[in-house]
């Protein structure tokens, strides 16, 4: 195992569709952790998030074992967006089944102890930012709610945001810029006061 763990992540996949076990678990071993945080951090529900963390591993271990694996020298980046793609594909199956709720996210604002200097009006002026918020970004195309989403609910960077969705860090940042125009012009649309950065 020791000489494995001097080996690149492209090393050991070439050893796993060899039939390496444990090279395989030495890449589950260096990259579940920031994974795992990931998916977390996106779907809020840690039974969601083991599932689709199990998922994402299924997917990878069954495309390597077949030769499919193309992806050279950017192994996290593509668990990344195995990962990334299962919750899409998650959230666009809850949608169409219209079953998505707000009990899911396991947060009691009201009596969060952290909240309790704030007045009732103040709290339930914050949910509505966040309300309108989160129905401005719905209104977004689809790669530019990907990219917010990434950003400021994943908390990836723009490098990451790139290596995941295949492309380059100024479509990326082009994306964001867009996005952030386009939810200033539906807030105004709306009459709504957002401060974007």
């Amino acid at each position: 195992m020791d000489i494995l763990s001097t080996m690149t992540d492209e090393e050991l996949v070439v050893l796993y569709a060899g039939g390496n076990d444990e090279a395989f678990d030495l890449l589950l071993g260096r990259h579940q952790q920031v994974l795992y945080a990931n998916i977390l951090y996106t779907v809020r529900n840690k039974i969601l998030a083991d599932d689709i963390f199990q998922d994402t591993f299924c997917k990878a271990i069954t495309t390597i074992r077949q030769g499919r694996y193309t992806e050279s020298g950017r192994f996290r980046s593509w668990l990344m967006r195995i990962a990334h793609n299962l919750m899409i594909d998650y959230f666009r199956q809850k949608k169409k089944e219209k079953t998505l709720s707000n009990d899911e996210w396991g947060i009691d604002l009201l009596n969060n102890p952290s909240l309790c200097e704030e007045n009732v009006e103040g709290e339930w002026v914050r949910k509505q930012i966040h309300s309108d918020v989160k129905k401005l970004v719905g209104h977004l195309p689809e790669r530019q709610r990907e990219v917010i989403e990434m950003r400021y609910y994943a908390d990836l960077s723009f490098k990451e945001i790139a290596d995941i969705t295949g492309v380059s860090i100024n479509t990326a940042l082009g994306r964001m810029r867009y996005a952030i125009l386009n939810m200033r012009r539906l807030a105004t649309d709306h009459r709504m006061i957002l401060t974007l950065s």
